[in-house]
């Protein structure tokens, strides 16, 4: 992992090639807290070696929709992100810190303190109250961002179903590279495989397009993904990673057949509400740690459907 505690505004722009291209699954952690709600940073160290050992998975995206972001103060994420980081230095490969915020200013602080504290990339998902209704006012606020931290890597957070913010990918990349020369590619937590694939496309070679709706990775891999973005790969990594191997070898219907198992435990948890709740309980479920409850508005899963999504799990994969 890159270090870096000199002044950001200082510093010269990484060419291309000063980083490696991130690839791969990238696990969307869930933030572990205590039963009564507070952040708990000692099961931090645990989860990243359940991560590697368990599930073959070697970079994360923290503070993001499945680490409750939004419902974490500017104060909580920086602690966060500093224990993420510090304790993943020489086990994972790369931590993206998410930053995106309400306030420009909030998201700002919370990039610089990124690039202060180790972290290999920021990404920013769009602001939700008061929205971009344009491909050039969603660069700006980008532009803004990044430019707290130059230096570090930077991804647009794509996630249209939770910002609202529809503007085609591909329009808000148009020229980007010149308002932000650290930018290095897209979490698509997007459906329209056109704008993904269009992007992909036209893209230069050292973006990396990060694909984030994990019911539908084989057919973004298809398209030219070089990676993926998701919660599931928490407890899941391992039967993805198999995915991506079999794609890559050229055997796809062994992949195909991966990917429809998972679709088919996705299909069943939705009928019993599938939210970051009982996402979260299912993980706790499926890897022991102690990760705690959601933090309201999510509330807490049902311990009886944690259950019954576990059941189906066990069942998807050994069948």
């Amino acid at each position: 992992m890159s270090v870096c505690f000199h002044c950001q505004e200082e510093e010269p722009a990484m060419a291309p090639s000063a980083e490696k291209k991130l690839t791969g699954l990238v696990a969307a952690t869930f933030t572990p807290f205590t039963p009564q709600g507070e952040v708990n940073l000692a099961e931090i160290g645990p989860y990243i070696d359940y991560l590697t050992e368990k599930q073959g998975v070697q970079s994360i995206f923290v503070n993001g929709t499945t680490g409750e972001s939004m419902s974490l103060t500017v104060a909580e994420r920086k602690i966060l992100a500093e224990d993420w980081c510090q304790k993943a230095r020489g086990k994972l490969d790369q931590v993206i810190v998410h930053v995106g915020c309400l306030s420009l200013k909030d998201a700002k602080e919370l990039a610089g303190h990124a690039a202060q504290i180790g972290a290999d990339a920021i990404a920013v998902m769009a602001p939700f109250f008061f929205k971009p209704r344009t491909a050039d006012a969603l660069r700006s606020f980008l532009q803004e961002v990044a430019s707290a931290a130059p230096n570090l890597p930077f991804y647009y957070y794509h996630i249209p179903a939770v910002t609202g913010v529809n503007v085609p990918v591909k329009d808000v990349l148009e020229g980007i590279e010149e308002l932000i020369p650290s930018f290095r590619g897209v979490k698509f937590s997007g459906s329209d495989l056109m704008d993904f694939g269009q992007c992909v496309s036209d893209s230069p070679p050292h973006w990396s397009f990060l694909y984030g709706m994990d019911e539908q990775l084989l057919a973004a891999l298809a398209m030219g993904a070089d990676g993926a973005v998701g919660s599931t790969y928490n407890y899941a990594g391992c039967h993805f990673n198999k995915l991506i191997a079999a794609f890559k070898e050229g055997h796809v219907v062994q992949a195909r057949k991966i990917q429809f198992k998972m679709q088919e435990l996705l299909s069943y948890a939705m009928k019993l509400g599938f939210d970051v709740g009982v996402n979260k309980q299912l993980m706790i479920e499926l890897s022991g740690l102690s990760l705690g409850p959601p933090r309201l508005p999510v509330t807490p899963c049902p311990y009886s459907h944690a259950l019954l999504i576990v059941k189906k799990y066990h069942h998807v994969f050994t069948n």
